[in-house]
């Protein structure tokens, strides 16, 4: 019963959450927020002083909720804030989710995983729970840029690892794989301005 009622109170936040994504894209796209930097910039500058805390605060939610690739709301920061600027937001947001995402998986364990993720990324990485050297393989995940990494913040909290532990980890290796992302994609965006114009 206890998990069924977590896969079902997940449920209904995801698919809160995909809606408002979805009418968040429709208003952007009826009112070509996403036509160029200049307009989105436009649209999150009337938030003000907020604006920034409301990208992380939606940075952290993605990786509590994963309906969206990582890679499109690390590039929205980029396009928004700038590079810089974009990955101090990213970094805030995505180590705030990450430990949420943790905590959330050592209150309520495996089904949390069960209710998010898929079959075929829980039998890659399920059996790393297993591994006496799991402290390591996560580190070393972290530090890769293509790793899953939300799922492995969950994952992590289902095993014995200390929060401390998680976090140091977290702390030290996302700034390189957030760095690609940031960076990366600023000039990819950049080059791509440069072509088009």
């Amino acid at each position: 019963m206890k998990n069924e009622k977590i896969r079902k109170i997940m449920n209904i936040a995801i698919i809160m959450l995909t809606l408002a994504t979805l009418c968040f894209i429709a208003y952007g796209m009826k009112n070509n927020l996403f036509s160029s930097q200049e307009s989105l910039e436009s649209f999150i500058v009337k938030f003000g002083i907020w604006a920034p805390l409301i990208f992380v605060l939606f940075q952290a939610i993605q990786v509590v909720f994963p309906i969206i690739p990582g890679g499109i709301s690390l590039l929205a920061g980029v396009f928004i804030f700038g590079p810089v600027n974009g990955f101090i937001y990213n970094y805030i947001g995505i180590i705030t989710g990450s430990a949420i995402a943790f905590l959330l998986a050592k209150h309520y364990g495996t089904p949390i995983i069960e209710s998010l993720f898929g079959k075929k990324l829980k039998m890659k990485y399920l059996k790393w729970a297993d591994n006496k050297k799991f402290p390591k393989l996560f580190a070393i995940a972290i530090f890769m840029p293509v790793a899953p990494d939300d799922f492995l913040c969950y994952l992590a909290g289902t095993t014995n690892m200390k929060f401390r532990s998680f976090l140091t980890t977290i702390l030290l290796g996302k700034p390189l794989s957030i760095a690609a992302y940031s960076f990366g994609l600023n000039v990819a965006l950049t080059h791509l301005s440069f072509l088009v114009h």
